[in-house]
């Protein structure tokens, strides 16, 4: 099939190599390869943080052409302990990668991913450079106050029924805070209150992730109860740790990647990343592009972001940048 042409995803594929990593006393992380052996290696940095790599993000790739990595971040999906925050940081899941790179033995790679992933992306790039061939991210995430700050209250301008929902049950004194009243619910020694709490937090986010809302799309994702717990709980310990960075840390950094390909895919009614951290991304970044689709929202399932993702990957491999 010609993605290109045919503005689909990849015929689903499985997985010729899998296997558990532990990366130190109390984490393990899963990780596979699929497509070409022998292909162009890419890795794909899975969102939330907590949400895990679906096996359908392998379709984004060209099998024939990419060898394909696909890893569950500390306390994702299938890495263990599920759910834990501990030993849990931006700077360990950077070196979890590289971690993951060497044992693999591969030299550099392609570096894809979006929303939580793209910030991770940007973190790894910066740090280890050499290592990287490009990138290619959707929904970009810099990981801001203002972005976090966004999220938990200004969301309800676009979407104000589902911030009542996730808003209106937290009694009204902790309202004003509501990534403490979050935190002390997914954090309290109650299994059943921890996943309730994990649903409406998750819900949240679903709710607002496409442009075009589809109800059975939200019940459908939170029927995936590990990457629900997850989800929700390292989001809100990454939100409270401010992404283990300084204010404005990866724009700062931006120096030590401007010179690698970059293909920025951006939603222009993205509400959960909106486009000014792209925009101000791509202007800082001088080996970067920059395509705006004016009819999505955030989730990578919205034709418009399908299509240029599959574009951009079918370029680097064919051309080694992006257009």
């Amino acid at each position: 099939m010609n993605a290109r042409q045919e503005h689909q995803l990849f015929p689903p594929i499985e997985p010729y190599r899998t296997g558990m990593l532990p990366v130190d006393e109390l984490h393990s992380l899963y990780w596979e390869e699929s497509g070409n052996p022998d292909g162009l290696p890419v890795i794909y940095l899975h969102g939330g943080p907590g949400s895990g790599a679906s096996p359908q993000k392998r379709q984004w790739f060209n099998p024939a052409h990419y060898r394909i990595v696909l890893v569950d971040q500390r306390g994702a999906f299938r890495s263990t302990p599920l759910g834990e925050c501990r030993a849990n940081t931006t700077q360990l899941l950077v070196q979890d990668l590289e971690t993951v790179r060497r044992m693999l033995g591969i030299e550099r790679w392609l570096v894809t991913g979006g929303s939580w992933g793209s910030l991770l992306a940007l973190a790894y790039g910066q740090a280890h450079p050499e290592a990287c061939l490009g990138f290619v991210l959707r929904g970009v995430l810099l990981g801001s106050v203002e972005e976090i700050d966004w999220y938990l209250h200004g969301m309800r301008l676009f979407y104000p029924q589902a911030h009542e929902r996730f808003s209106n049950w937290i009694p009204e004194a902790e309202r004003g805070d509501l990534l403490a009243a979050y935190g002390k619910r997914l954090f309290a020694d109650a299994p059943a209150l921890r996943m309730e709490i994990a649903r409406r937090w998750y819900r949240y986010s679903e709710d607002c992730a496409l442009l075009r809302h589809d109800p059975v799309v939200v019940e459908e994702a939170l029927k995936q109860h590990g990457a629900v717990y997850s989800t929700a709980r390292l989001h809100v310990h990454y939100f409270r740790h401010r992404m283990f960075l300084e204010q404005d840390q990866l724009i700062g950094n931006m120096e030590r990647i401007a010179h690698l390909p970059a293909m920025l895919v951006q939603g222009g009614h993205d509400v959960i990343t909106p486009p000014q951290a792209a925009y101000r991304l791509h202007r800082a970044w001088a080996g970067s592009v920059l395509h705006v689709v004016p009819d999505a929202g955030h989730a990578p399932s919205e034709a418009g972001i399908r299509v240029r993702l599959v574009q951009a990957l079918e370029q680097f491999r064919q051309e080694g940048k992006f257009s």
